[in-house]
């Protein structure tokens, strides 16, 4: 019988996973005054525990970007240390040897990978569900999760990654032409992410509307949490059709996305002194969030029990009032 290829045995294992992990944690709730209309307004200064997240979304990914980059932009690699190969892809053989001596150009990102560029190639980075960046110094012991290391003369960049579904890549044409990239659509703070990007998109569409946008295809780095927000401030219900999409509800939509995405990565810019030195933590930032974790608890607009319901085995939180 013919073998499943690796990628088959790793999506299978990681719906499995994702299936046993537990209910993210449910926010705390504050009651605010009845009567506001601007789900913006619904924030409070005082910022809900955080639930459990499951993976590193875009935000966090941007957060690890502008953090390790100020540390390692412009410096040579001294050295390459591979503890661990077998992560959800082995790790590029070529690898240590291309970037050896080389000098690092850039930190940039592509949805959720980190690029990092060279004049030699690209080393594509994939943080999976578990993985983490950090800047240590070089006689910092690693430990058992930390996988690799790229040493750029006194400081190390160090991945860790409990459960190895990250990835290191080599790529030595042009990165965005990769498999893992080609297919990505257009990034949600860009220029190309237009309204009526969207509204042509979401013809004909007759998953939910929420599926419609975590689907990487349609525009990348709308994670659960921002979808649920999203959907929430533009007043749109998640299980319905995408088709149904008006030109209208796409501005909106755009909008929203665009608020909570730039909100979160803001945050969480106020994290990154973990990059230096500390507990290694990617920088998750303390959120502030209107429906995510917060099923059954009173809709911060209308007062209503939020719905709390499973789709496509992700939790999904909703207004059925205030969405329509």
């Amino acid at each position: 019988m013919r073998r499943p290829t690796p990628v088959g045995r790793v999506g299978r294992i990681m719906r499995s996973r994702i299936r046993r992990h537990p209910t993210a944690e449910r926010a705390r709730h504050t009651k605010t005054s009845p009567g506001q209309h601007d789900p913006r307004a619904c924030y409070s200064t005082r910022p809900n525990p955080t639930p459990q997240i499951a993976m590193p979304e875009l935000p966090e990914v941007e957060t690890t970007r502008r953090g390790i980059a100020p540390h390692i932009e412009g410096r040579t690699v001294t050295e390459v240390a591979i503890r661990q190969p077998k992560l959800r892809w082995p790790v590029s053989e070529p690898l240590a040897a291309a970037i050896q001596g080389k000098r690092l150009r850039e930190v940039g990102r592509r949805g959720k990978y980190l690029l990092l560029g060279f004049d030699s190639g690209t080393a594509l980075i994939h943080l999976g569900m578990s993985g983490s960046l950090r800047i240590v110094k070089p006689d910092e012991p690693p430990r058992f999760h930390d996988h690799f290391d790229i040493a750029f003369g006194n400081r190390v960049l160090r991945y860790c990654d409990p459960r190895r579904f990250g990835c290191l890549l080599w790529v030595e044409s042009d990165p965005y032409g990769h498999s893992l990239l080609a297919s990505l659509g257009p990034e949600p703070l860009g220029e190309d992410f237009t309204p009526e990007y969207l509204f042509q998109r979401s013809r004909k569409r007759r998953v939910p509307i929420k599926q419609f946008l975590m689907d990487s295809k349609t525009v990348v780095g709308v994670g659960n949490i921002y979808a649920n927000e999203a959907l929430y401030m533009a007043g749109i219900k998640p299980i319905r059709k995408a088709s149904t999409l008006t030109k209208r509800q796409s501005e909106l939509l755009v909008a929203q996305i665009r608020f909570v995405l730039q909100r979160s990565i803001d945050q969480g810019g106020t994290t990154l002194r973990d990059f230096v030195g500390g507990d290694g933590q990617p920088g998750y930032f303390k959120q502030q969030l209107l429906v995510y974790g917060r099923g059954t608890e009173p809709c911060k607009q209308c007062g209503k029990a939020l719905k709390e319901i499973r789709m496509n085995n992700r939790t999904t939180v909703y207004c059925t009032d205030c969405q329509r």
